[in-house]
């Protein structure tokens, strides 16, 4: 039933006409330009700015967050782009869990140029949801920004901080071993997944994405003993058909309220 609700709700938000940003006063948005890294790629930040009590979602927003989208199409000389994304809060939403920020972040921005050495000019069409006592989805517009690449730029402080709060990788938070197990369920699959590292906090969740978009997979029930910490999910096709599992597209993020831990992969 929650999962019904979630999604008849996204449905209703997904109905609703986007315009350009008619939420102002809750949210804005800019590009922070940055710095030319080593290898040639260049660093940026796009900083939302919300109002008090107002929220937003990270990459995988939970079943009560609605998932951000960027379209990058409109920029010139734009190789690739990849967002590093600092460690999410989770939040309550009537009985739903959702994962996002609170107040302002930044998302760094790894660009790299189509050409090297010449300048990146950036325009971006971004939808993502923000929420306080209900949810809107909101349609902001990055105008073009051209980045040029200079070795001499000092790193920004606003982003050199964002980079540092994104999610560890589990051998630098002491994980030494993690497996899964996969057994079928009532309307799909359950994924057991044990991961072997200290505690990241008092309170530990976790959130699984997979390499496809149509599986559905459920909030996790967590236990810890000793230095295990298991997370079991319950995964569904969007189709309600049966549906093969990449293991090895499996991520998992865990969180707690020290740290957070990036987990690429899952063994049996």
């Amino acid at each position: 039933m929650i999962r019904l609700t979630a999604l008849l709700c996204a449905l209703c938000l997904a109905a609703l006409p986007l315009r350009a940003n008619p939420y102002a006063d809750m949210v804005s948005m800019r590009l922070v330009p940055g710095w030319q890294m080593s290898d040639g790629t260049l660093m940026a930040g796009l900083e939302f700015r919300l109002a008090t009590g107002w929220k937003t979602y990270w990459r995988a927003p939970g079943d009560a967050g609605i998932p951000p989208v960027f379209d990058w199409s409109g920029s010139r000389n734009l190789g690739a782009l990849d967002i590093e994304w600092p460690r999410p809060e989770v939040f309550d939403q009537n009985g739903m869990r959702s994962i996002g920020y609170e107040g302002d972040v930044i998302l760094p921005l790894v660009i790299t140029p189509d050409r090297a050495g010449r300048p990146v000019q950036l325009a971006g069409h971004i939808e993502i949801g923000i929420c306080q006592d209900v949810c809107v989805p909101v349609q902001l517009d990055l105008d073009a920004v051209t980045l040029e690449a200079r070795a001499d730029a000092p790193p920004v402080p606003a982003i050199a901080a964002a980079l540092a709060d994104r999610p560890v990788r589990g051998d630098e938070a002491g994980l030494s071993h993690h497996e899964c197990a996969i057994a079928p369920g009532d309307d799909g699959l359950i994924l057991t997944a044990r991961f072997t590292l200290p505690p990241i906090g008092e309170t530990e969740t976790a959130a699984l994405e997979t390499a496809n978009p149509m599986i559905w997979v459920s909030e996790p029930e967590m236990e810890r003993a000793g230095d295990t910490l298991t997370a079991r999910f319950e995964l569904m096709s969007d189709t309600g058909q049966p549906f093969a599992l990449d293991r090895s597209g499996l991520r998992f993020t865990l969180l707690g309220e020290s740290r957070a831990v990036d987990i690429r992969g899952c063994g049996g």
